[in-house]
């Protein structure tokens, strides 16, 4: 059934917080099922994350996500109340749950797709139903338990002594907001992370719409223990939207408070102040943690896209106006005074528009132990995932395009590298194999790793395949391991002999390095026989503002990323040029010799500037390939907006030309992009 349209204006906010709060469920069963059991802080969180999708996605009207929510639910309850019952269902309670937990994303992914969860859960509920009267022994009743206690509806504005020892709060929403009982619900769910116990009347608002009327009339009651202060649950509702006024019923476990907030029938005028955009910087330390959560705000990610497109035209406007022909020549102190502060003033801007994109990679590596603990019972192995540098922070673009290549290289290294427990004894190696995630920032680029301490590659394998396949391009004895090890990112490359479940269909490395390279990473590969693999990612920052080198090749100018060049240099010396067997121009630089590319030659353009005596040799590297680019001559750095290439430009294939993409200059003229990493394979 389509949703609601009243419910519309609250549905990426179900959508954010249930995969939020399913993202630490997968946390919570991942870190319990290593120790075979739930700590009592594990059980209550388990039963809070059952509990808010329950009431949030019946409040929304997704009837099926509701259930199988509700029924796990009643589970935790009852091993709230016993944690020793866990014994009786451990192994079963722990996959049915992980079923429920991708049945329910599945449900949030098709919710955001499509407005509806169709799927039916009726199996899952059944089996959990099975549990619960196994736990129970039997001798409990059928119906599912009560989650808490439920206090009934107050009326008078006094504290419910069936919540005595909890602090007391009646809140009053403005006149006309609209969906009183929603409003109440995001309120307490606001609450939640500050508060050691959390109730209200009426309980559960978000089950009944009819609650509105009630609300209106005689007001919302939260019924709270703070974690912190009093003072850090005054402050959310303060910041809360729609919020009219607030009363302190009853006070006895906090610190003196400020006089009370007017009740209902208080004049407009003595309302609380404006809210707030987050708590005030005067709030006791004590409460510092807590109020930090309350600092987030939850952004549109198109909003946050329109912002780096604002931004980078910011940038792009700065050069223009500093760099304006009709400026040449002038003498102008105080306009160079005021364009140095603007460029400060913009790069901080910059800095700050960034940092907003970027998140760190532990939701990332998180995923991936999903992976290895399904595949590692599949495939009937033991293995353990260790992950260094998580919070590491990456733009958010980047980090949706390589979750699908680290997906596949685990999924590879589960299969394909790591042993099974008797191999692995046999050859000398624990039983349990080990991948290892990490990351760090190195120099203006994130490097990540996915190693394994598996069989390694087999090189003779890799090399028959590629001979039979009629790929080498020169006698076998002349490659390095390295180059042998790339083949398996060709397309159609493979060496498993079986289809299976997770690979064998000559689909998969190919894919994982174009996805990498379509971000402007590099995939590099190490491996040594018996020993494991390593597969090296570099990928940039961000993708949108980058810092440039200008160089000029006849009367075009292109834009070569700073990441990309090693170092700039004149040759004087003739003997510095030399040809190899194929007639490959090469520049022996401190001993070595690397391929020399002539731009005005790769790109048809006349220039006068043709002997190498004349122009400037710029050696570039990615990955483990390095050559030299000879230009006419390097006009400076220059800081710039990356802009992809127009789509209809793409049937040219022009990014294998070596061109990322385009660059607007100060002059307005438009700058080329080059693109190291399509040079060094050209």
């Amino acid at each position: 059934m389509p949703i609601d349209p009243s419910m519309v204006p609250m549905l990426e906010t179900f959508i954010y917080e249930s995969t939020t709060l399913l993202e630490q469920l997968d946390e919570i069963l991942l870190e319990s099922e290593k120790s075979k059991s739930f700590s009592e802080d594990y059980i209550n969180e388990v039963f809070r994350i059952m509990h808010t999708i329950k009431g949030s996605s019946a409040m929304m009207e997704f009837t099926n996500i509701s259930a199988l929510a509700h029924s796990v639910e009643d589970v935790f309850f009852i091993l709230r109340e016993n944690p020793g019952r866990l014994a009786s269902v451990n192994e079963a309670l722990f996959d049915v749950v992980f079923r429920a937990s991708d049945f329910l994303k599945m449900g949030i992914e098709s919710v955001q797709n499509t407005g509806e969860a169709n799927e039916d859960p009726q199996e899952m509920i059944q089996e959990l139903e099975r549990l619960a009267s196994i736990m129970r022994g039997e001798a409990a009743p059928a119906a599912a338990a009560a989650p808490a206690p439920a206090a009934a509806s107050s009326s008078a504005p006094v504290a419910d002594p069936a919540f005595a020892g909890l602090q007391q709060i009646k809140i009053y929403f403005e006149d006309g907001c609209q969906m009183e009982n929603i409003r109440a619900f995001m309120l307490l769910t606001q609450l939640k992370d500050i508060c050691d116990e959390l109730e209200s009347i009426p309980a559960h608002p978000e089950n009944d719409a009819s609650l509105c009327s009630e609300i209106i009339q005689n007001g919302f009651t939260v019924c709270v223990k703070p974690a912190t202060t009093l003072e850090d649950v005054i402050q959310v509702i303060e910041s809360a939207v729609s919020i009219k006024t607030y009363e302190v019923l009853k006070a006895e476990e906090a610190p003196a408070e400020p006089a009370p907030q007017p009740a209902q029938d208080a004049p407009a005028a003595s309302a609380p102040a404006p809210q707030p955009a987050k708590p005030a910087a005067s709030a006791p330390a004590a409460g510092a943690g807590a109020k930090a959560k309350q600092s987030l705000v939850s952004v549109n990610q198109a909003k946050v896209d329109q912002l780096m497109d604002l931004m980078g035209e910011l940038v792009t406007t700065e050069s223009m106006v500093v760099s304006s022909p009709d400026l040449k020549g002038l003498q102008l102190d105080n306009f160079s005074k005021s364009a140095r502060e603007l460029r400060k003033l913009t790069d901080e801007l910059q800095d700050v528009v960034m940092s907003i994109r970027m998140v760190p990679l532990s939701g990332l590596f998180q995923r991936m132990n999903r992976i290895v603990r399904d595949m590692s019972k599949s495939l009937k192995k033991e293995v353990d995932l260790v992950t260094e540098g998580g919070d590491t922070e990456v733009d958010k673009t980047i980090n949706e395009a390589i979750g699908d290549p680290f997906m596949h290289m685990v999924r590879n290294a589960m299969d394909h590298a790591i042993e099974s427990p008797e191999e692995r004894l046999a050859a000398g190696k624990p039983a349990r194999g080990k991948i290892t995630l990490s990351a760090q920032n190195i120099g203006g680029e994130i490097v990540m790793k996915i190693a394994d301490d598996g069989r390694g590659l087999d090189i003779d394998t890799i090399m028959r395949k590629a001979r039979n396949n009629g790929m080498l391009t020169k006698p076998e004895s002349e490659y390095t391991n390295k180059e042998i090890f790339n083949f398996i990112m060709l397309p159609g490359f493979s060496t498993n002999k079986e289809v299976t479940e997770y690979s064998g269909r000559g689909v998969g490395m190919d894919v994982v390095r174009q996805n990498i390279e379509k971000v402007g990473g590099t995939l590099s590969i190490d491996s040594k026989p018996g020993q494991g693999t390593v597969f090296t990612i570099k990928i940039p920052l961000t993708l949108a503002i980058a810092d440039g080198m200008e160089i000029a090749v006849g009367d075009s100018i292109y834009t070569l990323p700073i990441t990309s060049i090693r170092q700039s240099l004149k040759i004087y010396d003739d003997q510095q040029i030399i040809y190899d067997t194929d007639g490959t121009e090469m520049v022996m630089l401190y001993g070595e010799c690397f391929p020399l590319i002539r731009l005005h030659e790769l790109f048809h353009i006349d220039t006068p500037i043709t002997d190498l005596h004349d122009g400037i040799v710029v050696q570039i590297e990615s990955a483990d390939k390095v050559a030299c680019l000879f230009a006419d001559e390097l006009l400076g750095e220059q800081q710039v907006v990356v802009k992809p290439f127009p789509s209809f430009l793409n049937k040219y294939e022009i990014k294998r030309l070596g061109l990322s993409g385009c660059t607007i200059l100060g002059d307005g003229s438009i700058s080329l992009i080059l693109d190291a990493n399509s040079l060094l394979n050209m």
